[in-house]
C-alpha cells in the first residue's frame, strides 16, 4: 500500500487567492498534492497533512473540515529567512471506522518519522493524538509527550473495552494503558484547575508526570520552553487558547493562553531538536469569526516552521567544548547534581543518573531544565524535576 492511498488531494482553486500567490508566499513554496502525490524520496524537511476526522471529537462536530481553512490562511504567509522544502500531502480521508482513520494516521506518521521528516498534523479531533502516539510503537522507542490543553483528557467514566472509547476526552486513558508501554513522560501545559478532578491530579502525581496549570504560566511563558524541548511529540488543543483569541472551538472557554503565547510555544516546539511530530487539533471553522482562528492557527504553524528552520542543534554533549558543566552538592547528602549549559544558546540540561539496574548503555539521563533548577540546587535543595525524573527511571 502506498501512502498516497490514504490521502485526498487539496483543491487549490478553492483556497488560493484570485490573483494567485506572490513570490515568497508559502503557497508558492510548498509542494502540494493537488494533482500528483509528492515524492518523499526527495526528502522534504517537513510535511503537512490534514485529517478529516471528527467522529470522536466530543461536542465539536465539524472540526474535520478545519485543515483546508488553515491552508487557505497559511499559504498567504511569507516564508522567513530560510530555504524551505515543505510538502503538503493533502487530507487523510475518513476511514470506514474510526480505527481505520487511526491506522492511516499511525502509518503516515511512522513512515515520516522513520525517514527523519517532521510531521505536522492539522486535525480533526484531539483523539487523533492516540494514533499519533501509536506511530512510535513501531520504532520501539520511549516517548515524551507534551499536550497543551485546558483539561486532562482522562475521562474516568470511559469504557476502555469499547474500541470507540478513544474520544477527545479520553484518549489519554488509551495512551497510559497501552501495551507495550513506550510512554516515558507526559506533560500538560495550561490546564485549568476547575476543569480537572482531584483524582486526575493524583494520577499525574503518582505517575510523576509534569502538569503546569495556566496560572503558573501566565506572563511567564518561558517556563514552558524546557518542557516543550523534552518532547518527541506534541498535541495542541486549540481549546487551550482563550475564546476571545480562538473562538473556533465548540468547547472554547473564557480563559486560556493568549494567541501570541501560543505562537511563542509553537516556536519553542520548532526549536526542539528531538521533536518529530506535532498535531494541532479541535479547530472548528463553523465557530470561526471572520476567519480569525484559522489565521491564528496558520500563524502558529508559521512560527513552528520558523523555529524548525532555526534549530541550533545543541543537544549535549558533542562537542564537549561547546558546553559548560556545573556540579552542585545537596545539603545532608553526598550526592552530586550535574548541570550542562550550552554556550551557543544558554539552554540548560540536568543529568539524572540511572538507578542500579537501569540502562546498560548510559550512566545518566539528560533532561532539559531551567536556570532556576540550577539555582535551587546550589542552595542545597533537590530540584523537583530531578526527583520526578529519577523515579521514572527507576
Amino acid at each position: 500500500m502506498s501512502l498516497a492511498d490514504f490521502f485526498s488531494p487539496v483543491d487549490l482553486d478553492k483556497i488560493k487567492p484570485a490573483q494567485g500567490y506572490r513570490a515568497g508566499q508559502l503557497g508558492s513554496k510548498i509542494e502540494t498534492y493537488s494533482e500528483y502525490f509528492p515524492d518523499l524520496e526527495e526528502k522534504p524537511h517537513l510535511v503537512i497533512f490534514g485529517v478529516q476526522e471528527d467522529r470522536n471529537a466530543i461536542n465539536n462536530t465539524g472540526c474535520a473540515l478545519g485543515p483546508d481553512y488553515v491552508r487557505e490562511r497559511l499559504y498567504t504567509l511569507y516564508e522567513g529567512e530560510y530555504n524551505s522544502k515543505i510538502y503538503d500531502l493533502g487530507n487523510i480521508k475518513q476511514g470506514a471506522s474510526i480505527n481505520d482513520t487511526y491506522f492511516a494516521v499511525k502509518t503516515v506518521v511512522a513512515e515520516l518519522v522513520k525517514q527523519d521528516i517532521m510531521a505536522v498534523i492539522l486535525g480533526g479531533g484531539q483523539d487523533l493524538t492516540y494514533a499519533q502516539y501509536l506511530a512510535y510503537e513501531e520504532m520501539e522507542q520511549k516517548v515524551d509527550l507534551v499536550v497543551l490543553d485546558s483539561h486532562f483528557d482522562l475521562d474516568e467514566q470511559a469504557d476502555m473495552e469499547n474500541e470507540d472509547a478513544t474520544t477527545s476526552q479520553s484518549y489519554l486513558n488509551k495512551i497510559f494503558l497501552h501495551q507495550p508501554n513506550y510512554l516515558f513522560n507526559y506533560s500538560n501545559l495550561g490546564h485549568q484547575t476547575y476543569f480537572v478532578s482531584p483524582e486526575s491530579l493524583r494520577v499525574m502525581d503518582n505517575l510523576f508526570f509534569d502538569v503546569h496549570r495556566l496560572g503558573e504560566l501566565m506572563g511567564n511563558i518561558n517556563v514552558t520552553e524546557p518542557v516543550i524541548r523534552n518532547a518527541n511529540m506534541i498535541s495542541f488543543d486549540m481549546g487551550a487558547i482563550r475564546s476571545s483569541d480562538a473562538a473556533a472551538n465548540a468547547n472554547a472557554t473564557p480563559n486560556g493562553f493568549y494567541g501570541e503565547e501560543a505562537c511563542q510555544m509553537c516556536r519553542y516546539a520548532g526549536f526542539n531538536d528531538k521533536l518529530s511530530s506535532i498535531g494541532f487539533y479541535e479547530f472548528n471553522p463553523a465557530y470561526d469569526n471572520n476567519g480569525q482562528t484559522a489565521l491564528l492557527l496558520a500563524e502558529m504553524v508559521w512560527y513552528f516552521i520558523d523555529g524548525f528552520y532555526n534549530r541550533k542543534k545543541d543537544f549535549p554533549l558533542q562537542p564537549k567544548s561547546q558546553y559548560l558543566v556545573y556540579k552542585t552538592t545537596l545539603k545532608h547528602d553526598e550526592h552530586e547534581i550535574v548541570f550542562v549549559k550550552s554556550k551557543k544558546t544558554d539552554r540548560w540540561w540536568m543529568q539524572v543518573p540511572y538507578p542500579t539496574g537501569g540502562s546498560l548503555n548510559e550512566r545518566y539521563h539528560l533532561v532539559p531544565c531551567r536556570y532556576e533548577d540550577y539555582t535551587t540546587a546550589i542552595t542545597g535543595e533537590m530540584p523537583d524535576l530531578w526527583w520526578r525524573t529519577y523515579q521514572k527511571l527507576a
